[in-house]
């Protein structure tokens, strides 16, 4: 960054493993999120917390300004899938799905976001995650076309709300 510039960036970044396969499991997903915090901090952003569930990751950090979100996100997906493959941690080949979510957030914002984060277990005990994320494109006044969101596969059963 140049002298004399100042940021203050907050985003929280979603993704989704591919077919929202329970793939993270209890043993693997502490490595993963740990990697990825790492992944984060090595593309010079701030990690805050990065925590989820089986299925998919929230990421709060703060935003480096000279790394695209679209470019941080590839990174993380590139970079996590070798780690995850290369260390045998899920079953089969792992991948992320295509997209992501992204929402920014204000300072006064942010101890409420890290605890939402932090508590992904005790939420997803009550919520599925395609409520969760159909509540933060809410939230957010998010315009979206409910066809080109993550493939949930209850959505191939023809059971929506599920999942």
């Amino acid at each position: 960054m140049k002298p004399g510039s100042f940021t203050q960036l907050y985003v929280q970044l979603v993704i989704a493993v591919y077919m929202r396969d329970n793939a993270l499991t209890d043993r693997s997903r502490p490595k993963v999120i740990e990697y990825i915090g790492g992944i984060v901090g090595g593309m010079k952003h701030k990690p805050l917390i990065v925590n989820g569930a089986m299925d998919h990751i929230h990421i709060l950090l703060g935003l480096n300004p000279a790394v695209s979100i679209s470019d941080t996100v590839a990174g993380i997906k590139k970079n996590s899938t070798l780690f995850i493959n290369q260390n045998r941690l899920v079953m089969g080949q792992f991948r992320w799905q295509e997209g992501y979510g992204a929402f920014s957030y204000s300072r006064s914002e942010l101890d409420n976001v890290y605890r939402y984060i932090r508590d992904q277990d005790k939420h997803h005990a009550r919520k599925s995650f395609r409520e969760e994320y159909m509540a933060l494109l809410d939230k957010n006044q998010a315009d979206y076309d409910p066809r080109f969101l993550f493939e949930f596969l209850d959505s191939l059963h023809g059971t929506p709300g599920q999942g």
